[in-house]
């Protein structure tokens, strides 16, 4: 029988996830912070985009906690952290200067962040790795903002110091146009991929792309226990998917894809589920036997795949609007989450 993997791997992942959520959250509060403090009108209108960016950036880590799947709280050392910097930030003992330079180092450790869990990702599983896959947008365009933030400081320090305007040397001329080109690009990035602007076919084949990686993944190992974390990861993934498209997007889509078309997707995955417990039961020591009813459960979920992305979502194109198809996403991720943590919480996997 396939028993609960504690893969400490994966959960360091998910804790750092955490982390990066929390420090994004720190990141909108200390740009809010700055911008009510800052006395120079243009340095404060490139803080409200870098707001405007960073809000866009908290919805694409919220997409990724929920698309890898496994919920983490923050660890104990971000939260401290996150307090004494709340509480240096607050004070006056610093000068706006002084403050600008502390929130860049912010970005830097925000960036190294994101980057460090896609280069351990690439490490632990491919199916990981193509669940942060939107991660990079973030790193992306914090990398962007610090090259910003670097050209602020420039200017801030020097007119706390003069009085002045600082030369545009040719130092600081090359971090504009990188900043420039860097927050175009990054931005572009962002708005194919933020949670205002992902639709629902996004994120449902998104995860399909994961679970294909997984079967993928079942399929290259013998490791009885790689299989046991594969199949984990798997049967948590499927199950919340699955419960997500029935209590946000079929009961949506069934008055114009039809009664018959929408029961067989509940039928389909009604059979899906029944698989996964069946698999669930067999010992992955059974190389064959496990391998064989996991290969039926990819045909399986195979062919539902097909029927949504080919028919299902020209269906939701033509009947949905891009902001209803929006808002669903957003249900559906809502949703997805909370499946998830009720699955954690009651130890079902």
């Amino acid at each position: 029988m396939v028993t609960t993997l504690d893969d400490t791997k994966r959960l360091a992942i998910a804790e750092r996830l955490a982390d990066l959520k929390e420090f994004q959250n720190l990141i909108i509060s200390n740009d809010q912070k700055l911008i009510d403090a800052c006395p120079y009108l243009d340095i404060r209108e490139r803080l409200e985009n870098m707001l405007s960016d960073d809000r866009k950036n908290l919805g694409i880590i919220d997409t990724v906690i929920v698309q890898y799947g496994i919920h983490a709280e923050p660890s104990a050392a971000t939260n401290i952290f996150i307090q004494q910097f709340e509480q240096m930030m607050s004070g006056n003992e610093f000068t706006f200067y002084q403050k600008l330079i502390h929130h860049e180092l912010l970005k830097h450790g925000q960036a190294m962040s994101g980057i460090t869990i896609h280069k351990a990702a690439q490490k632990v599983g491919a199916d990981i790795e193509v669940a942060i896959m939107p991660l990079n947008t973030v790193n992306f365009e914090g990398r962007a903002h610090q090259e910003q933030l670097k050209g602020m400081l420039e200017q801030v320090g020097v007119r706390e110091m003069t009085g002045e305007d600082a030369d545009q040397g040719i130092w600081a001329r090359v971090q504009d146009a990188i900043a420039t080109l860097s927050g175009a690009a990054g931005s572009t990035i962002t708005q194919n991929t933020d949670k205002k602007d992902m639709n629902i076919q996004t994120l449902i084949r998104l995860d399909h792309t994961k679970v294909n990686t997984i079967f993928t993944e079942i399929a290259a190992t013998k490791d009885p226990q790689k299989l046991q974390e594969y199949f984990g990861q798997l049967y948590k993934d499927l199950l919340a998917h699955a419960q997500a498209e029935e209590e946000v997007v079929y009961p949506k889509i069934r008055l114009f894809y039809g009664d018959k078309n929408t029961l067989e997707l509940y039928s389909e995955q009604a059979q899906m589920k029944r698989m996964l417990d069946e698999i669930k039961s067999i010992n992955p020591a059974s190389a064959n036997l496990f391998r064989s009813k996991v290969k039926q459960l990819m045909d399986v979920v195979g062919d539902h795949i097909r029927q949504e992305e080919f028919t299902m979502f020209p269906a939701i194109d033509k009947n949905f609007s891009n902001a209803q198809k929006e808002q669903m996403a957003t249900e559906f991720k809502a949703a997805k989450s909370k499946i998830q943590e009720e699955m954690a919480a009651s130890r079902r996997w």
